[in-house]
């Protein structure tokens, strides 16, 4: 398949997880309605984003994965010819949570699951607190709409990850996403913060060759302190901005990605050809001093 439509839904989310999976079930419907083949969600689209704190009772959001919400979107994708991304908060055993996303491909069959590799611990984003590295490496999923890497939000700032995914043929590089803005902040620090954001990922689009599609949550959290900055994107393979969400509003749309694009682009600008990897072999280690 040479063009895929790619379904973006930027939406805000409220307490009750019930809630935000028929609103989003609610919001596939829709997108899918305007011709979307792959429908990407937000990271943790179940819930509020509850890492602001550390409380153990936001580990009753867990689930397993396949479980009920993947069950749920199984049967809406099966039932829309959709494939539909899903990052959820997975309970792998007790004591042992993962922030992981789900595929479920156009016939409904459960493709399989990625788990966050880096897990930030910053103010308001203390992840460590809940969910476990992941342990199943780099992921790349054959769809019936075209092979499709995923990594999820604080994957975004490593272009190791978006490499590897990339050379393991992703042909799109999806990142579910939950990042904002402390509400205290001055409008030159937010738009730093955004343009920073916005401009990694659109990196990993150039140095690869391959479309990028970041999906981000909108609207006020955290009693107010934060703001979900929305401004999900899409790219083509040579970072060209073809959407582009706005920072206030939920947003349901539908970007037509050209996946022949790559091999274009990949010719004409060749980094991939020319990377000298017999020399890289220092990248694995932590810093290059002399301990």
């Amino acid at each position: 398949m040479s063009k895929v439509n790619v379904g973006i839904i930027q939406m805000s989310c409220v307490k009750d997880k019930q809630q935000n999976l028929e609103k989003t079930i609610s919001k596939v419907r829709e997108v899918a309605a305007k011709g979307a083949q792959i429908i990407c969600l937000q990271e943790l689209f179940t819930s509020l984003y509850f890492c602001d704190v550390e409380d153990y009772d936001n580990f009753d959001l867990a689930e397993t994965i396949p479980g009920p919400s993947t069950d749920a979107l199984s049967a809406v994708a099966k039932e829309l010819n959709v494939v539909i991304i899903a990052s959820l908060f997975e309970k792998r055993a007790q004591g042992l949570y993962h922030n992981t996303t789900a595929v479920l491909d156009a016939d409904g069959s459960y493709l399989g699951k990625y788990r966050k590799m880096h897990i930030p611990d910053d103010p308001a984003f203390y992840e460590k607190f809940y969910f476990t590295p992941g342990d199943l490496g780099y992921k790349v999923f054959g769809t019936q709409f075209g092979k499709i890497g995923i990594l999820i939000c604080w994957d975004q700032w490593y272009p190791e990850a978006s490499r590897i995914t990339a050379l393991m043929g992703a042909e799109i590089l999806f990142y579910p996403t939950a990042i904002g803005w402390a509400t205290d902040q001055d409008e030159e620090t937010n738009q730093d913060q955004y343009n920073a954001w916005q401009t990694i990922q659109r990196s990993h689009a150039i140095a690869n060759g391959v479309p990028v599609v970041s999906v981000n949550r909108v609207g006020f959290e955290q009693e107010g302190a934060m703001k979900f900055w929305g401004g999900s994107f899409a790219t083509n393979a040579q970072g060209k901005l073809l959407y582009l969400a706005s920072h206030d509003s939920e947003e349901v749309d539908v970007v037509k990605i050209d996946l022949q694009q790559s091999d274009y682009f990949r010719k004409h600008w060749p980094f991939l050809r020319d990377r000298r990897i017999e020399t890289y072999s220092p990248i694995t280690k932590r810093f290059l001093d002399e301990d």
